[in-house]
């Protein structure tokens, strides 16, 4: 496995590059064989305000989905210890589930959890200038059921997963946590004119 460590606008000295590659491949070995590549970023906020000011994000890249877990504290090698200690958890957890697959023991997401979605009311912007992207990113887009796609959106810890259907890879769908802790899913139609 490759663990590549790197600091935001900071360098990195050889004892915080070691701790971080050693806290990692730790990490890893709950895996055994299936992660091939890890990223290890650390920075520092420069907002006084914020106490917890060092900031230690690691992503890893398995022969699934990618995990990423992401922790700050009052010092970098804390954040480190809080990061992978939050990635070793998720990975025990993709884990289990990955074995309760195997064996049959693994409950399905059910279906009325996507039933009856709503959006939200007016625009939050309030009408103001219309926003402008800022970033564009390009992703990949694998087959997957429903239920692997809460799961890789609850591994990489973000708020919506973009993934193509099983049965249709040309069916593009948004997996998104609603403010309410469920899930909505979002299944385009293409509409002809």
């Amino acid at each position: 496995m490759n663990v590549m460590v790197k600091g935001r606008h900071m360098d990195i000295t050889p004892a915080l590059k070691d701790y971080a590659e050693s806290k990692t491949e730790k990490a890893a070995h709950i895996l055994d064989h299936q992660v091939m590549q890890a990223d290890v970023e650390l920075y520092v906020e420069r907002n006084p305000a914020i106490e917890n000011n060092q900031v230690c994000e690691i992503t890893m890249f398995t022969k699934g989905p990618v995990i990423r877990a992401k922790e700050a504290a009052t010092d970098l090698y804390a954040a480190i210890d809080l990061a992978s200690d939050k990635l070793e958890r998720q990975l025990r957890k993709y884990k289990g589930k990955m074995i309760d697959r195997h064996t049959g023991k693994g409950q399905p997401a059910p279906k009325e959890l996507f039933a009856n979605m709503t959006w939200p009311g007016p625009d939050p912007l309030g009408g103001g200038l219309p926003p402008e992207i800022v970033k564009t990113k390009q992703v990949s887009v694998h087959p997957m059921t429903v239920e692997d796609a809460v799961l890789q959106l609850e591994l990489l810890g973000h708020d919506f997963f973009i993934f193509a259907t099983q049965d249709s890879a040309h069916s593009i769908n948004v997996l998104y946590r609603r403010g309410d802790g469920d899930y909505g899913l979002i299944e385009p139609t293409v509409v002809e004119e």
